[in-house]
């Protein structure tokens, strides 16, 4: 297997089996006009701010980032221009990619109750770990971070029966969440949120990770790029440092695997802990309406 290997995978599981009759949504317009401007650095703030005008719901979510704890200001902000101001153009860029991927993959479910939340923590974990490691782009891993579970919500707008399937696995132990999903609905989350990240043309390395995120054996697999094995082993360990803050039992696979991840990424147990202290007030502003 190599990441070569994965997207020619890809390509063949989303034209023959199961995935034939699952709707992957397209990539939003708006979001589509933010991944160009953004394509070669920063952009223009008057494009980006054009960009986050179009939709009123998405201007008052990022005014209401910039007003939030995170950033302790004095005044309220009351534009997009400010708030573009206050938090800076990464920041802003990353909440309006969150915004409009939900948009497009809205669901009403319980078992997806908190979802978008841990997702963006997940995010901002990812980029806090990436910018540890030498040679690493943190928007590359923010961005992985962000569409590691989004096969989720597409299964389960799509998929009869899914949302039974994610208790089931989650209450487990004989099997791994995939191994589950696989066995009642001949995919996984893993597969179909590589096909929507190939299909919203996001870049290679983050497609073939969400493929692999569950598949630890990659990590010392020299056929795959550095870039995603790097990025399979911060998920698990971003996922770790998220639950522990939410309060929630450590990932599944963290018993079997979190020492591997660890590993690979030279970090220690200890450097955890202090993690989870830096990222507790960006944790703590993450709020999805």
């Amino acid at each position: 297997m190599s990441d070569s290997t994965v997207e020619a995978e890809l390509d063949r599981a989303r034209t023959r089996g199961p995935l034939r009759d699952i709707v992957i949504p397209p990539c939003p317009e708006l979001l589509r006009r933010l991944q160009e401007a953004t394509a070669h650095g920063d952009p223009d703030p008057a494009t980006l701010e054009a960009i986050a005008s179009a939709d009123v719901a998405m201007a008052a979510a990022l005014i209401r980032q910039a007003n939030s704890p995170l950033y302790g200001l004095r005044t309220p902000v009351v534009t997009v221009g400010q708030a573009l101001t206050v938090m800076g153009m990464r920041p802003a860029v990353q909440l309006l990619t969150g915004f409009l991927t939900r948009q497009a993959l809205h669901v009403h479910s319980p078992v997806l109750a908190h979802f978008w939340e841990t997702s963006t923590r997940r995010a901002i974990a990812c980029e806090h770990i990436g910018a540890q490691l030498y040679g690493m782009d943190p928007g590359l891993a923010y961005t992985f971070g962000l569409f590691c579970h989004v096969g989720m919500p597409v299964l389960l707008r799509g998929v009869r029966g899914y949302a039974a399937t994610i208790a089931e696995a989650l209450a487990r132990k004989d099997r791994t969440f995939t191994q589950t999903e696989n066995a009642n609905h001949r995919t996984d989350h893993a597969v179909v949120g590589a096909i929507v990240a190939r299909t919203w043309r996001l870049p290679r390395e983050v497609a073939v990770a969400i493929r692999l995120h569950h598949d630890f054996t990659c990590l010392d697999d020299g056929h795959f790029s550095e870039p995603v094995r790097h990025l399979v082993a911060m998920a698990l360990i971003a996922d770790r440092l998220v639950l522990l803050h939410e309060g929630v039992a450590e990932p599944q696979d963290w018993a079997a695997h979190g020492a591997a991840c660890l590993a690979h990424l030279q970090v220690g147990e200890a450097e955890l802990d202090y993690w989870l202290d830096a990222l507790h007030p960006a944790f703590e502003a993450v709020r999805v309406d």
